[in-house]
């Protein structure tokens, strides 16, 4: 190819880009803190045990009123274990068949104003409100003589990170000792692309967060921590069933070009381009009694488009949701002591917007290898849900996979038996030799992206004009690269190809290395089920030659009938992983596999060696690996903490717009107060709450609790305003369900103080609407 030349324009653009790259490095630079001091806050101070039924607040006057709280000061916490100091176990009743069970949920929601929601990379996509509280959900498993034990938590967040993750096991090594370990402890995300980001250590991840929070990081830490707490002290004997079948109507795939590079051999053995079935697990105790759901399923939470700005669950958030308000009667959202998680699985290339990718100016189907529109390109290629928007295609989604697990829950007969067993690695991902057949073997690769992850997918386009299915670089591009980050090395190019690499993130070290080098490889059996942690994102035929060569390895060693079960975004996240087919197609999921284009068979041999140790017993045997980093310096974020200040004349909570004094059912009451930023309330946990929505109780005199910030029901709105000031909106979307009463909203946030020389202060205050009535007719 002839060397392309720039012209005057270009050279123009280069130029100043540079010179903005330059200007930024250096301001991030100045940025360096340490891990301690970013951002921090002191402990949640969450109750251990289980929230109790709906509280009831004490009568107050009808018309609006505030109240300033009492000074709480901002405390400096490390990230470092204190010295281990285990706890006494609790005496485990042996004499009986099944697992010692316990389950447990803990709020981890983070900041909800001034972050980025992690998921989409979309610039200026941040948080501006709630619209349903994220949850760690904890599950415990013992044997009935304790000897082995086995920890899922499903954490309503885009990933697990490996700092998460990292300091989850530090933080329980020293409260448990040695009894939650690397080994025996799975955290697997949700992957909402509509919780908070900035709880990661690793360079691209930073980037895409805008900066690293402690202050988020400490909160979803210590919910994920307390989840687990909850498990351990409800543990009781009891038994656990296992059903699977299929759910239709809910995905669809979102690469079927990919798809189709597949064999078709081996697409012909299945009927279609996604895994359809779900997995369940009903835990209960001896005497029949409730205690949670597991359920796996194969489909992106990303209902919620890279529109949104209000922290929400998403589609499988939606499903527990509704699972646990069912079983938990007579208790708030988020409170009640059943849990049900809805975990991920080999999602990778699973849509839920089931309409299919249209482009949006002309109403045309953009299916096709490189998801773009005639007029307008990759930008306009869009998919939709079902709905009339998208928090209404997110409620038919969940709702579709919570009455398929409640069907399922309810026919579970199959009794879970067996030991439990527990294996885990560190693997070196850059420096794995497959071996491919009796004379061939490849390598993976040390990390890099591809042009088509800069294109996104048609549940989310990226902000500049690339596009799926790139598999030749742009001179343009490749010079801007080279200029601001350095050359790729010829080994890493002709290791990743036919990847054309747009950003090679695995030689990048600066100011810490971009993507990882340590992975997590484990899995955790309970009896007959495996349960293979996946650092990433499976796609559909990925996960399916996972588990059947897993399933194939215990089958090999004695194990017969295995179910293998893909959980995905587990314990390190490092983007996607396609088969080897897929990867020569190079769309986004392709380009997205950092490892190169062996890294599927880098994981499957690696698995089947767990397996192989777990049905032989010679776990022990296994080497531990690398140890992963856990870097001491991070990037703070670039949105600072300012003074909050209310207007002339007014305070904290004052409303601004009351609500009209009377609704119908089917509408929206609305109130909107003098605010404050509400990433304070995520640093000064004194409420645990944004909103309330309250009936009056004529017959008792008091204020009934009946919806707070996890209803689905509510929205709280943060509109951002210039130095320090803000407003809060409270809606209200009136039930077909709810009584006819008289009723008045709450608003619950701190506000930031800060006096001439003196630190920061973080003040609660509380705010009450005017009372209105709510009629049917």
């Amino acid at each position: 190819m002839a060397k392309r030349t720039f012209s005057t324009l270009e050279t123009f653009l280069i130029f100043l880009l540079v010179m903005m790259t330059a200007v930024t490095v250096a301001l991030l630079s100045l940025l360096f803190i340490t891990s301690g001091t970013i951002e921090n806050h002191k402990d949640s101070g969450f109750s251990d045990t289980q929230s109790s039924p709906a509280t009831q607040t004490s009568l107050a006057t009808l018309g609006s009123t505030t109240t300033q709280g009492s000074t709480v000061t901002n405390g400096s916490t490390t990230t470092q274990a204190p010295p281990v100091m285990s706890t006494p176990e609790p005496p485990l009743f042996q004499n009986f068949s099944g697992y010692h069970i316990g389950v447990g949920r803990a709020d981890c929601t983070g900041q909800v104003a001034d972050i980025n929601l992690m998921g989409y990379s979309k610039t200026g996509q941040n948080a501006r409100g709630i619209l349903t509280r994220l949850y760690s959900r904890a599950f415990v498993m013992a044997e009935p003589d304790g000897s082995n034990r086995v920890v899922f938590v499903s954490v309503d967040i885009g990933m697990v990170s490996q700092r998460l993750r990292l300091e989850v096991l530090n933080r329980l090594q020293s409260k448990y000792g040695s009894l939650y370990r690397r080994d025996n402890v799975i955290l697997s995300g949700t992957h909402t692309h509509s919780g908070p980001a900035g709880f990661f250590q690793y360079t691209v991840f930073v980037i895409a967060s805008e900066g690293f929070s402690n202050r988020t990081f400490e909160y979803m830490v210590t919910g994920i921590v307390k989840s687990i707490e909850m498990a351990h002290k409800t543990m009781k004997p009891g038994k656990i069933f296992f059903n699977k079948g299929i759910v239709e109507g809910a995905q669809i795939n979102r690469s079927p070009s990919s798809y189709l590079q597949n064999p078709e051999s081996e697409r012909a053995r299945y009927s279609s381009n996604t895994d359809k079935e779900m997995v369940i697990l009903r835990m209960e105790d001896l005497n029949g009694a409730e205690l949670g759901l597991i359920s796996w399923f194969a489909i992106h939470p990303v209902s919620m488009n890279n529109s949104n700005h209000l922290v929400n669950s998403d589609n499988m958030g939606y499903a527990s949701y509704l699972f646990e308000q069912e079983k938990n009667k007579g208790y708030l959202p988020g409170q009640g002591p059943y849990v049900a998680a809805f975990a991920s699985s080999n999602l990778g290339d699973v849509s839920p917007n089931i309409l299919g990718p249209h482009c949006v100016n002309t109403g045309e189907s953009c299916d096709n290898a490189n998801s773009s529109c005639p007029v307008g390109g990759p930008s306009m290629c869009v998919a939709t849900g079902p709905g009339e928007d998208m928090l209404h295609s997110t409620q038919i989604i969940g709702r579709i996979l919570y009455q398929r697990a409640k069907e399922l829950y309810a026919s579970a007969s199959q009794e879970v038996t067996g030991p439990l067993a527990a294996a885990h690695q560190w693997v070196n991902m850059t420096d794995v030799t497959v071996q491919l057949n009796s004379t061939h073997t490849a390598k993976t690769c040390k990390p890099a992206l591809g042009y088509s992850f800069a294109a996104g997918t048609i549940d989310g386009f990226g902000s500049l004009n690339f596009t799926q299915g790139t598999t030749v670089g742009d001179p343009f591009w490749d010079s801007l690269r080279d200029q601001i980050l350095g050359k790729p090395s010829e080994e890493i190019k002709e290791c990743h190809k036919p990847k054309p690499i747009l950003l090679h993130t695995g030689e990048l070290t600066k100011p810490h290395p971009w993507h990882p080098d340590i992975v997590d490889v484990q899995i955790i059996t309970i009896g007959s089920l495996a349960i293979t942690a996946i650092p990433g994102e499976f796609t559909t035929m990925s996960g399916r030659r996972l588990r059947e060569a897993v399933q194939t390895e215990f089958a090999t060693h004695g194990m017969q009938n295995m179910t293998i079960v893909i959980s995905g975004l587990c314990n390190v996240y490092t983007h996607y992983i396609t088969t080897f087919e897929e990867y020569q197609a190079q769309r986004y999921e392709a380009a997205s596999t950092i490892y190169g284009p062996h890294t599927l068979s880098a994981y499957i041999q690696l698995f089947r060696g767990l397996a192989k140790a777990i049905a032989t017993d010679t776990v022990a045997n296994l080497s531990r690996g690398p140890e992963p980093p856990f870097f001491k310096q991070l990037i703070a974020s670039l949105i600072p903490n300012i003074v909050d200040r209310a207007p002339i004349g007014k305070t904290f909570g004052d409303v601004l717009q009351p609500a009209k004094p009377t609704y119908r059912v089917g509408e929206v009451a609305e109130v909107t107060f003098v605010g404050a930023n509400p990433k304070n309330s995520a640093e000064n946990q004194t409420h645990q709450t944004f909103l309330t929505v309250e009936k009056y109780e004529a017959a008792s005199a008091i204020w009934q609790i009946v919806h707070n910030d996890a209803s689905w029901e509510t929205r709280f709105y943060w509109h951002k305003g210039l130095l320090g000031h803000s407003n809060a909106t409270i809606q209200w979307h009136i039930p077909d369900t709810a009584q006819p009463g008289i009723y008045r909203i709450r608003y619950f946030g701190h506000n930031r103080k800060q006096e001439f020389l003196k630190p920061a202060v973080i003040l609660p205050f509380e705010s009450t609407s005017a009372a209105f009535e709510v009629v049917t007719s």
